[in-house]
């Protein structure tokens, strides 16, 4: 029974632990690194061939992102995560190839223009995506499940996102006996649409985040219709648009939410009904499917609409906008309307386009309605740039730009401890991770020193025996060091292919003469076809 770190230690993306029991190899989570990299990540203990299972807290890409990575490496185990995350990530995953795979082609033709320029290849393709999606096993809230001979698992409502979860996971091996949890990304309470956070009772160990573990949300949660409806009426009177980078999945459905209470309620005095265009593919998708499961993650509120006949999450003047012809119609049309646009932190996607149109703009407002990590466009925006470079042009910030304070689909620090002391007991140790280094500090302090935990924040390589509850190895902080992808890097996926094929022979000993025969007669085949010698 073995516990290593590989990501989010000390940093806040990047997700994923490593878990070694009853001979099966496990990951939770598997994200991917986003916005200023800290330290370097320590590789996986094993092959990604190896790995038996996944098990995904929920589908955001800071968790779920490299799956594809994994599969294009040689996993073929299965990826359990809950019935609305298993939709989510359907559509997320293939969002993120065809990412890859554009910004590839970007680079591509840049190097093209530019002799001395090496090509590049994309993280993972669409095929990855494909192949690691077939993998998935959707799993209902609060059911145990025998995942193998000596480990069950449960998943446990967060809050966080529709479909987010804790993870529950049962280990006996050789007559020991030890319970993890998983925290995931915890919720926030309160939040539009879905359900708050759910406690769990009993843990030997808990892995729990700590993104916001040295902050308190506003003691009154704000009144995000009348501030949305403050800055709309502003906008509009100056004739300008208000421009909402949101997340695809989570944050534009909240803000349909409010902007559905605005227009039934006409809080809009100078232009009730105005249009509003989510323009993100992505976020459309990810929309019909917060329709599909209403009735497994919405809470109590948004279903007191739903029972009425009321769509808490559409009105009339809301645009879909899917084709690229679509979204570029958007800022030809001088109308004054809200653009809700991924991504998030204006990284990637159509928001950039928006920005380009509308940032130099004196009577248009961007709304930011999320976290900004550091080193994203988005955050550097928020703290003030004067002009920013879009597509090869430079453009002057003249936008009134504003933040909706507050709105945050994590737990504050009041929020994470509330959750941490849910547990009836103490847990033998309190892992802290999800969390910039001075955060994770602080929190594992306030635990230790305040309610009497013992807390621990590793780095990314820290290896714990559960059944001694000792370090076996504490790795030091590694300085992140940028690398370029080269297209040598498909070198790396022959490799993985090699192991794999390594890993099935491993499999098939003791089975048939006549079957291993044929085995290694297709494999001699295969050699002498690309025996370079």
């Amino acid at each position: 029974m073995k516990l290593t770190f590989i990501g989010a230690a000390h940093e806040v993306t990047g997700s994923c632990h490593y878990l070694e029991a009853c001979g099966k190899h496990i990951l939770v989570d598997y994200g991917m690194e986003q916005g200023a990299i800290a330290f370097e990540n320590a590789p996986l203990p094993v092959q990604e061939s190896m790995i038996d299972y996944v098990l995904l807290t929920h589908a955001h890409v800071d968790h779920s992102g490299m799956l594809p990575l994994l599969y294009a490496r040689g996993f073929r185990g299965q990826v359990l995560m809950t019935d609305a995350s298993a939709d989510l990530c359907s559509i997320m995953l293939r969002d993120c190839a065809h990412i890859q795979m554009q910004e590839a082609e970007w680079k591509n033709r840049k190097a093209k223009r530019h002799a001395g320029m090496e090509a590049a290849e994309p993280v993972y393709t669409m095929e990855d995506a494909e192949g690691v999606i077939r993998r998935i096993v959707p799993c209902h809230y609060d059911t145990v499940i025998d995942l193998c001979e000596g480990i069950r698992i449960r998943f446990t409502d967060i809050g966080h996102l529709l479909g987010s979860s804790s993870i529950e996971v049962w280990l006996e091996e050789e007559g020991a006996q030890k319970k993890l949890v998983f925290s995931g990304d915890i919720g926030n309470k309160d939040q539009p649409l879905i359900r708050d956070p759910q406690k769990t009772e009993e843990a030997d160990y808990v892995i729990m985040e700590s993104t916001y573990g040295d902050r308190i949300h506003a003691a009154q949660r704000p009144d995000y219709v009348k501030e949305l409806t403050r800055i709309l009426n502003e906008t509009f009177a100056r004739g300008g648009n208000v421009v909402i980078p949101s997340f695809a999945v989570g944050r534009t459905q909240e803000m349909l939410y409010f902007l559905r209470k605005i227009k039934a309620e006409r809080l809009v005095t100078n232009f009730p009904d105005f249009p509003v265009y989510v323009d993100s593919p992505l976020a459309v998708e990810a929309t019909g499917i917060f329709h599909k499961n209403v009735y497994n993650c919405f809470d109590e509120e948004a279903m007191e609409l739903v029972q009425k006949g009321i769509n808490p999450i559409q009105f009339p003047g809301l645009h879909l906008t899917i084709t690229s012809e679509e979204s570029k119609m958007i800022n030809f049309d001088e109308t004054p309307k809200v653009i809700l646009s991924a991504s998030g932190m204006c990284e990637a996607g159509r928001i950039r386009h928006h920005l380009k149109h509308n940032l130099w703009r004196p009577e248009c407002t961007i709304l930011f309605v999320g976290y900004q990590a550091a080193g994203t466009l988005g955050r550097a925006i928020v703290d003030g740039i004067q002009e920013v470079k879009l597509f090869g042009e430079t453009i002057t910030i003249r936008a009134d730009i504003r933040q909706l304070a507050g709105m945050s689909g994590h737990a504050d620090k009041n929020g994470l401890l509330e959750w941490i002391g849910g547990f009836k007991k103490k847990p033998e140790r309190v892992f802290i991770v999800h969390g910039e280094e001075q955060v994770c500090e602080s929190f594992r302090s306030c635990l230790e020193r305040e309610y009497g935990f013992s807390a621990y924040a590793p780095y990314s390589g820290t290896r714990f025996d559960l059944r001694t509850n000792t370090c076996e190895y504490e790795a030091a902080p590694a300085p992140y060091q940028k690398k370029h992808r080269k297209a040598s890097d498909v070198f790396e996926r022959l490799m993985a292919a090699g192991q794999r094929l390594l890993n099935v022979i491993r499999k098939n000993e003791g089975g048939a003469n006549k079957d291993l025969a044929k085995f290694a007669d297709q494999i001699n085949s295969l050699c002498e076809k690309w025996d370079r010698d």
